[in-house]
């Protein structure tokens, strides 16, 4: 098995091995993956976090050794919130977004193999059990993050990677995609007993689920459509006042924190 990790501020992971391929997901500096196949340029990779699969171009990313693969997975996670910030090492600086991890990092230090790096602005290591304030408060540092398909950056995301990502900051591990978000956590029987940081879902007319969003106070709920937004919540789905319309249906209202 060979093993790799991101050490670029954003890449995008493709549906089929070439650049105008969908671009299905991103990844941000200090994700590991596995190797599983390779064609030409391109590696077909499994995410160690979400065991999600799909394309990436080889010089995007960086082989690393299974005992510094170990020693990642193993590491307490730190996380970067600040929207932007640089990274300093002896021979490169680089560019991290919010949501980047930094594998190794203790008091300013972390580290990809055995080149050092620095960053201290803004990191955070998530709670042991994490509040729906501390859910919401990351959520919120995206709020106007314009939407993308595939995306999970601060500069282009879609509904369920925010719940991702949001999720990930605070430790707690979902799915990719809102069809498998939705089998995890205690389902809420009406939508006005939700606390704060639960998840909304939303379904199609053909009764796919294929949106999700983070519930807030006073019926309320940020999630991703043209950006990220909050927009009114209720037992009929997502009001969108400035359209004067439902945007979204809802299915269902799952916890995931502990009551």
């Amino acid at each position: 098995m060979e093993y790799g990790i991101i050490t670029q501020s954003v890449v995008s992971v493709r549906e089929t091995p070439s650049e105008k391929s969908q671009m299905v997901n991103q990844l941000l500096f200090g994700d590991l993956f596995l190797i599983k196949f390779k064609k030409a340029d391109w590696y077909l990779i499994e995410t160690v976090y979400d065991n999600f699969e799909g394309w990436v171009f080889k010089l995007q990313v960086t082989a690393i050794s299974e005992s510094f693969f170990q020693k990642a997975v193993g590491s307490t996670g730190h996380f970067v919130h600040s929207l932007y910030g640089m990274a300093k090492g002896k021979n490169r600086n680089f560019p991290l977004l919010r949501g980047a991890q930094l594998p190794l990092w203790d008091q300013g230090n972390f580290q990809i193999e055995d080149e050092k790096y620095y960053y201290k602005k803004a990191v955070h290591a998530p709670s042991l059990m994490p509040t729906g304030s501390d859910i919401i408060t990351v959520a919120k540092g995206y709020l106007e993050a314009p939407y993308l398909w595939g995306g999970r950056s601060p500069f282009g995301i879609d509904s369920p990677g925010l719940v991702q990502i949001v999720f990930k900051m605070n430790g707690i591990m979902l799915p990719r995609e809102a069809a498998h978000q939705v089998e995890k956590g205690e389902q809420i029987l009406f939508v006005e007993a939700a606390h704060a940081g639960d998840i909304a879902f939303f379904e199609s007319n053909d009764g796919t689920i294929n949106h999700s969003g983070i519930v807030l106070n006073g019926n309320k709920i940020i999630h991703a459509w043209g950006k990220v937004r909050i927009d009114t919540l209720d037992h009929q789905g997502i009001f969108n006042r400035e359209l004067g319309v439902y945007s979204h249906r809802l299915r269902v209202v799952k916890s995931i924190l502990s009551r």
